[in-house]
């Protein structure tokens, strides 16, 4: 099955908001095992819908539509395709009795244009939205299926997820499943990690594999198509653990986990605390890791030491160290990583110390970045980066870099590793 998708609304090619629901539904169907080849978008206006539309068909068995199902006068998806198809719009019940029910506890007059957001296309297949008012449609006709969804992400994902998704996979699949787990990696560039687990992705049959790049990282998409939820997971666990036995040292995490989530879990498994000095980062890998929920047992504190003078005077480096190697040094790192520890008596110590760009730190190239890591009374461990980027993009990189350089160490000692 080839699939096109047609996002509808003026907003979007004037770019007042991006696209984000083609991005999601394309991820959702190659999980299901269809093509998208297309993704358009167009304005609202009828004319050139029905142009759309009419293109669409010529090139695609399975044509989404997003947006465009709300009450005002330029919402016309379902008006256009009903024009196209020859379909009546007949109100559906149980969404006009919600839409109702909203305004009856908001204690608002329901307008006469809100009852249009209850109208579908006659025979469709309803299909229900539990985070706001039109309900989106599901209809086969000549050989194709057309699917409209409402426009705001916070309808539009639950609902093809728990209601389009599965009618998907039964049509296509005779009542088998289709199950999906995703593999994360850091520290390993996609080229690389293909390059190593290439006789895999040439002899993938079920499940298949897919690599995916986002942020830096590199994720692995591990598809298994079976008869049951429970063989499905068998087939993906066993493609897992061949994977990671090839770059398994990358690994870190599964399907939405984070780097800092996963950070966190483990020194709260191992019940150990944290504290960090930071110089280009400025506070950002305190931040990150704050951003997760019962962080507050393992990050005791920390401090921005982003001058010469500060790191001598809040952290206590010798003077003379900075003088022999320099601010953004091995050295400096290990210094700084080893004093925060000490200085809140913490299981671990991060120091991180660079050149963000976008010009050149202490002799050193824009993109030069050195991490220190003291862990209880070990020598402290130091990484090296030389990243390319933004000033903002080599923070926010040195970060998740720390976060796995930690983690690696963390496991190498022997702490308990949740993954």
């Amino acid at each position: 099955m080839n699939a096109e998708i047609i996002a509808v609304g003026s907003e979007l090619l004037l770019g007042q908001i991006a696209n984000t629901n083609a991005k999601f539904i394309s991820s959702q169907l190659s999980e299901l095992g269809i093509n998208v080849y297309y993704h358009t978008v167009v304005g609202d206006n009828e004319a050139r819908l029905l142009e759309a539309i009419r293109i669409a068909e010529q090139r695609a068995d399975l044509i989404i539509f997003s947006g465009g199902l709300g009450p005002t006068k330029d919402d016309l998806t379902k008006e256009t395709i009903a024009k196209h198809l020859n379909r009546n719009l007949v109100f559906d019940e149980t969404a006009l009795y919600a839409i109702e029910e909203f305004f009856s506890k908001q204690k608002r007059p329901m307008t006469e244009n809100n009852r249009k957001q209850a109208l579908v296309l006659e025979d469709c297949d309803v299909l229900l939205n539990q985070h706001g008012m039109a309900p989106g449609m599901f209809l086969s006709e000549n050989d194709r299926i057309y699917i409209l969804l409402p426009g705001p992400p916070k309808e539009l994902e639950p609902m093809f997820q728990y209601e389009t998704k599965p009618k998907l996979a039964a049509l296509l699949h005779d009542g088998g499943v289709i199950l999906s787990h995703v593999l994360r990696f850091y520290g390993i560039g996609e080229a690389e990690l293909e390059h190593r687990i290439q006789k895999i992705l040439d002899e993938q049959t079920n499940p298949t594999v897919a690599p995916l790049a986002s942020d830096g990282e590199v994720m692995l998409r591990i598809t298994a198509k079976a008869q049951n939820e429970q063989q499905a997971f068998r087939l993906i666990e066993l493609k897992k653990r061949e994977i990671l036995d090839i770059v398994g040292e990358y690994f870190y995490g599964v399907n939405d986990e984070s780097l800092g989530f996963n950070l966190v879990q483990m020194l709260l498994e191992n019940e150990l605390t944290i504290s960090a000095a930071e110089s280009l980062t400025a506070g950002l890998f305190q931040s990150e890791l704050a951003e997760i929920p019962g962080v507050a047992s393992a990050l005791i504190g920390g401090v921005v030491t982003y001058t010469k003078e500060t790191k001598i005077e809040q952290l206590g480096i010798s003077a003379d160290l900075l003088e022999e190697y320099g601010i953004v040094s091995s050295e400096c790192a290990a210094a700084m990583a080893t004093k925060v520890r000490e200085k809140f008596h913490t299981d671990i110590g991060i120091g991180l110390t660079g050149a963000a760009g976008p010009g050149s730190h202490d002799g050193l190239p824009a993109g030069a970045i050195w991490v220190g890591i003291s862990i209880c009374d070990l020598e402290p461990f130091t990484y090296r980066l030389q990243l390319t980027g933004s000033r903002n993009t080599n923070r926010i990189r040195a970060v998740k870099f720390t976060f796995s350089y930690l983690m690696r160490e963390l496991a190498k000692q022997g702490y308990k590793k949740l993954i």
